[in-house]
This record gives C-alpha cells, structure tokens and sequence, in this order.
C-alpha cells in the first residue's frame, strides 16, 4: 500500500503549475512522495496516512538553492574576512577551509541544511572544492540522508596553486588526474538520474581562477560522457574579468565557450559582470545563472542584471552562496534580498529603450517591466531552480511532481497588517521560519522544528570545530 499525505485547508495554496494558481482553502494530497491531486480541500480525500492541516497558512512549493558551499558555516563571520572584496576573502579563508575534517564537513552540512529547511527549502546544491583533511563530498550526501533534503552534490576541485598563476595557495589544491579519478567515483557511487531523485552529482570546477584550461576542458568532456550537469563560479567580480583578459586574451564568458562550457546542462553562480551579447548567449546556448544576492552585497561584487536575463529567457534561480560570504542560509531571506536588490538597481539606472534620454523615473508607466515583482522572486526560488538544476519534478505543486512543499504561518506578528495579498507578504514582509517542511512526503520540520534529527549535539559539536578550525587547531 502507498504511503498517502493530504494537506487541507490552506489559507492560500500556491501551486507555480502553469495557470499559476493560488488556490484559497486549498489543499494536495501525495502518494509515496508524489502529487496526485492539487485543489479546493472539498475536492480531495477525505483522509490519508497523515494529515496536515495548514487552516491559517500559506502552503508554497518547496524553495530551490541552486548555489552554497555547506562547509563554511564553520567560518561564519572570521573576523580577517569581514571588511573585503572576493580574492582576498577568499585568501583570508583558504587555508581555514583546507583542515576541513569529516567530523567537521558533517557538522557544517547538517547545520546549513537544517537552516535551509526551516527557511522553506527542500532542494540544494552544494558546490565543495576543498578536500584536503581527509574530507569527501561522501560525508555530505550522508549527512543530507539524515536530515532528509533533497541534495545536488559536487565534486568540486581546484588545481591551479599559486606557482603556477593560480589563486589558492599550492597546499590547497589537488592533482587533476586524482580529481578526475574521484569525480568518476563519486558519479558512479551517488548519482541518480531518475525522476523523484534524491541525490545527483554535479561537476563543479571552482573557478577560472583556480583551475588550468585542461582541467575545464576534461570536467566537461567527463559530465557529458555521464550525463550529469556543469557548474562553475563566472563573472563574479571584475578582478575576475582583469584575470582573464590579462592571462587569457578573453573575456569570462567568452573564454569559458571556447571551452565548451556552454549548453543546457551549464549553470554559472553570480554571472554580474556580464553586458547584452553575453546575456544573448547565455539564453541562445541555454546556460542557466544562480543569483546570490546577499552574497554580491557582502563582498561588494555588484548586481547581477537579473531582470534582463529573464527578459532574454535565461534560466534563473537563487542562491544563498556560502555562509561564510553571507553568514546566514536563509533561502526565504535571498528571495526578499532578490527583490530589493532588483529594485535597487532599477533605481541606479536610466530608463532604456526608445525613451532613454528622458531620464524615466522608474515609476512610470513604461518602466512598469523592470520592477522585479514579489511574485517574480518566488518563481525565480522555486521554477527558476528547478530549470537551473534540469530538474522537471519539482518547482511547483502540481500531479505527478515531488511533493515538496512548505507552509507558513500567516497569523503571526511578522504578516500582521499585509494580508491584503498573503502571497507577496511572504517576499514584502521580514522573513519567518517555515511551520512545516516537506520533502517527498516525509515532514523535516514540523512547528518550526527540525525533527529528522536532534540537533542540539550537532550544534554544540559544530561551535566546537569551527573555534577549533579557525585556530589552526
């Protein structure tokens, strides 16, 4: 007999399915982790193996992080990277990163994770590139089993130290051969390809500054021969662009094609420094973009033009990026960020098109487009990751999709006086925790709690490592 879930009696349930939906007192029910019916609770069963009730919340579909690095919740707020842009943040933290241990890479996995969870996200990627320490993307996937998130791991990798034109330190990078070796195990041991997966691999050079052109050019030839997807940082921030034109000759993007990193199965975190022929290639090879908006914001990096990018039809989603460059893994936190940043930068402009010239406030009439909606945000957080991570099966509330989903609660302080529209109060007003999250019909959070795991331990141990890593110990 399948397991069955039902969910009834939303005060609003957001489907993303393509009408977009909102459906007022609504609800789904699930079999063995998958929809099969979305709609007015009078229309669904009458009961189920387990019940959720959600009168007085909101149910959205589950949130989708297409960007972090879980192990740097050990170097949250390190005092030598609090007030810097990109390279030397990464210099201040490399060798810290670098005495990552199991006990340590676990710890670091199931705190970002919970964080995650309790923020509505039920689907993350997660791109490691330090395995020094006798760390292993093996501890992660194991962790992520214990928690019960829906992960996307990397073999991440970085080759090109310091003497050889790099930016890490040479004791913090891995022979390409080894690399390669280790990235074919890992696929082989982890990776399913099947709808309703709840592990994938993903094969992540860290960035064109820390990885020779041969190591790109065979982690692409690999992911394809696999049938598994390509991630990189890019145009991150101009001394990124310096880098490349100065040893390259190039551009980022325009390096990173002649390498053949472009395609449907290729997503780039922050993509920022980017102008319109590179935005007309990202959306004519099908590239996709992970947006990280706080992440931008702490280190100066600048705004990715993510309303242009959705104009052009480039697949979008969010990241949260590391919490070591945004010190918090909030996912419902990055889509309200999304949105004012996307303002923000709406108001440092002028006005394009036929009207340029006038200097357009972007109230007006005809600039009514570039305003990133909240509704825009959410859809960017869930459909926009889902199409991000090539993933079919999640993203929205609809049959035959995963049910993954979370609920909040709307009768709380944080949305007194904004429920003239619930759905945006979610993005306008200060984020809360999720009620309940659900991730292929099993409850990870239930009253705002973590309940697949005690994590009182698991916090007490992580305090521990990370004084004991920043130490040197």
């Amino acid at each position: 007999m399948p397991q069955t879930l039902l969910v009834k009696n939303a005060e609003m349930l957001v489907t993303m399915d393509g009408a977009r939906r909102e459906i007022a007192g609504g609800g789904l029910y699930a079999e063995d982790g998958i929809i099969r019916q979305v709609g007015p609770t009078q229309d669904l069963p009458e009961t189920a193996d387990r019940v959720i009730d959600a009168s007085g919340q909101i149910v959205l579909p589950g949130l989708v992080n297409t960007h972090h690095h879980l192990n740097q919740t050990l170097t949250r707020n390190l005092p030598a990277a609090q007030n810097t842009n990109l390279f030397p943040w990464l210099q201040a933290h490399y060798r810290v990163w670098a005495r990552t241990n199991p006990d340590a890479s676990r710890a670091s996995t199931l705190v970002g994770l919970a964080e995650l969870a309790l923020s509505g996200c039920t689907t993350v990627f997660d791109h490691t590139y330090l395995f020094q320490s006798g760390n292993k993307v093996d501890y992660q996937i194991e962790a992520a089993r214990e928690i019960g998130v829906r992960f996307h791991a990397s073999r991440g990798s970085m080759s090109l130290g310091e003497s050889k034109g790099g930016l890490p330190p040479d004791d913090c990078v891995e022979d390409e051969e080894e690399i390669l070796k280790d990235t074919v195990r890992v696929i082989d041991r982890y990776h399913d390809a099947g709808p309703g997966a709840m592990t994938r691999v993903v094969v992540a050079p860290c960035s064109p500054f820390s990885v020779s052109q041969d190591l790109l050019i065979e982690s692409a030839r690999l992911a394809r021969d696999k049938g598994v997807m390509l991630h990189t940082h890019l145009c991150e921030t101009s001394d990124e662009e310096r880098y490349t034109l100065e040893r390259f000759g190039k551009r980022p993007v325009d390096w990173m094609e002649g390498l053949e990193w472009t395609g449907p199965d290729v997503w780039y975190a922050h993509a920022i420094h980017v102008n319109d022929d590179e935005i007309r290639l990202f959306a004519q090879t099908g590239c996709g973009a992970a947006h990280c908006p706080c992440s931008n914001m702490r280190l100066a990096s600048g705004i990715a033009p993510v309303k242009k990018y959705m104009a052009a039809g480039v697949r979008v989603g969010l990241g949260v990026d590391g919490s070591a460059s945004n010190d918090g893994s909030g996912m419902l936190a990055e889509v309200r960020q999304a949105m004012l940043l996307a303002r923000l930068e709406l108001g440092l402009r002028p006005a394009e098109g036929p009207d340029r010239r006038a200097l357009l406030p972007p109230s007006h009439p005809s600039r009514a487009g570039e305003w990133m909606t909240a509704r825009e945000a959410l859809e960017l957080a869930t459909l926009g990751g889902a199409s991000v991570l090539g993933r079919e099966d999640i993203g929205s509330l609809a049959p035959e999709k995963c049910a993954d989903f979370f609920t909040l609660d709307l009768r709380t302080l944080n949305y007194a006086g904004a429920l003239h529209d619930p759905v945006a109060a979610t993005v306008f007003c200060a984020p809360q925790a999720a009620k309940t999250t659900v991730v292929h019909g099993r409850v990870i959070v239930q009253d705002g709690e973590v309940v697949t795991l005690d994590m009182e331990p698991v916090i007490r141990d992580h305090n521990r490592l990370s004084l004991a890593l920043a130490a040197g110990e």
